[in-house]
């Protein structure tokens, strides 16, 4: 876990007054289901892919009021004096649930499920939003590269093009999503991320002049490294790498001009130079459709930086966070729901399956009204349960949660119809289908 500071300020005013008002009302202790889901997908995209909860689980295992935040609040008369003793001694001890890290989920797909009562659950809600929106738009957008990329490795390296912590988080979520590595160090040292980087053309620019760079870079980190060959004339850098490398270099990257036929002629001279092992990484502004595009380019490798770190168009995931069910006196479950037009949802506990055909590739997503279990043998169950009465299922957390999310989000894509690759506009790769206690059908 991450050394202790609170996050229970990372939350909006106006959760802070509902709970204040419900103290005042008698509703705060109301046992509740919030639920985080998607309305639709970003883009007419074909699928999302979760990340961030074990961002989230660890966040929540630090949200506590502790004397500075009790003092802001009281300072500002946020809340009452009741409700500052109550915070002072509040810890989440409710029970989560949701889908995988690493999941591939589709509109309404009930993404994060939170029972608590009502005053614990409410404050979660900025928090939540937060991590999952940003962290999902990222490894959405990461896995649509992945599949351009066809097998060849990308590394992503976008942090100067986003906030400093949202680096470190989008780092996390595109290894998730089948990156190989990034170029920003908090990454592997807080999630085991494994981190790459050489040189940049300041490099280059530093020295009298490229030979002596690239000798310097050899000298340094071995004839394996990689070497940035477009700050001046790229068939003269070509020559000059090899020159003082040998045909046995690792690399030479691209981060300019026309790559289709770059590449290929880059390609071209290292083979008639008989550096026929030497690898070309391109790092141009990439986005999936570029990546396409050099599909049947001789590139080896990807680097994608703002493309990446900003969704690629999509830089949150529209994610919402609704109240679906309280429970009244009798013990009974209410569901409820928003009916705003656009913007309704279902309310109701759910239970949400993958359903598979016999050769095992997903075919759609059941949802049961009323939370109970649906399906056959085929199809696969998407809850896991990450928080029980408080406690933390801390297997979901660190370097090793991560590395169980990449393990998943990799199986989970294996699934979909090969349709779902499409990168154009479409209707979502798999329907989504809720079946209410009646036995009857509804498409989502």
């Amino acid at each position: 876990m991450t050394p202790y500071l609170s996050t229970a300020l990372l939350t909006d005013h106006y959760e802070l007054t509902m709970v204040d008002a419900a103290m005042q009302d008698g509703t705060a202790d109301r046992e509740c289901v919030f639920e985080l889901f998607a309305r639709r997908l970003p883009n007419d995209r074909r699928y999302g892919v979760v990340a961030g909860i074990g961002r989230a689980l660890e966040l929540l295992a630090r949200f506590q009021f502790e004397d500075a935040e009790l003092e802001f609040l009281r300072e500002n008369r946020v809340v009452s004096d009741a409700t500052l003793e109550w915070l002072a001694n509040y810890k989440f001890s409710g029970t989560i649930r949701g889908y995988r890290e690493g999941e591939v989920y589709f509109p309404q797909s009930p993404l994060l499920e939170v029972r608590s009562i009502f005053a614990e659950g409410v404050i979660l809600e900025t928090m939540l939003l937060s991590v999952f929106n940003y962290d999902s738009a990222v490894a959405s957008a990461a896995a649509r590269m992945v599949s351009a990329a066809d097998g060849r490795p990308l590394a992503e390296m976008g942090s100067r093009r986003t906030g400093e912590r949202s680096a470190v988080s989008a780092a996390r979520a595109a290894f998730i999503a089948g990156f190989s590595a990034t170029s920003n160090l908090e990454a592997g040292r807080s999630w085991g991320v494994p981190t790459m980087g050489t040189a940049a053309h300041s490099w280059t620019l530093l020295h009298d002049n490229e030979r002596d760079a690239f000798a310097a870079q050899v000298a340094a980190l071995g004839v394996d490294t990689t070497l940035l060959v477009d700050t001046y004339d790229v068939p003269n850098a070509i020559r000059t790498a090899i020159e003082v490398a040998g045909t046995e270099l690792g690399g030479v990257r691209l981060d300019s001009g026309d790559l289709p036929v770059l590449v290929r002629e880059v390609r071209e001279q290292l083979d008639d130079l008989g550096a026929t092992n030497t690898k070309i990484t391109v790092t141009n502004d990439l986005d999936e459709y570029a990546i396409a595009s050099l599909a049947a380019s001789p590139v080896d490798a990807f680097g994608v930086g703002t493309s990446v770190v900003t969704g690629s168009g999509a830089v949150a995931s529209g994610m919402v966070y609704k109240l679906v069910a309280r429970r009244e006196g009798d013990g009974d479950w209410v569901p409820v729901a928003k009916a705003s037009p656009g913007k309704r949802s279902v309310g109701g506990l759910k239970y949400p399956v993958r359903r598979r055909d016999e050769r095992g590739v997903a075919t759609g997503e059941l949802i049961s009204v009323g939370g109970l279990p649906v399906g056959d043998d085929d199809d696969r169950p998407l809850y896991v349960d990450y928080v029980v009465d408080g406690v933390i299922d801390e297997q979901y957390t660190g370097a090793a949660g991560v590395r169980a999310a990449r393990a998943h989000c990799a199986e989970a894509m294996a699934e979909l119809p090969r349709t779902a690759r499409r990168l154009g506009k479409g209707e979502p790769a798999l329907s989504t289908y809720y079946i209410h206690d009646d036995g009857s059908m509804e498409l989502a």
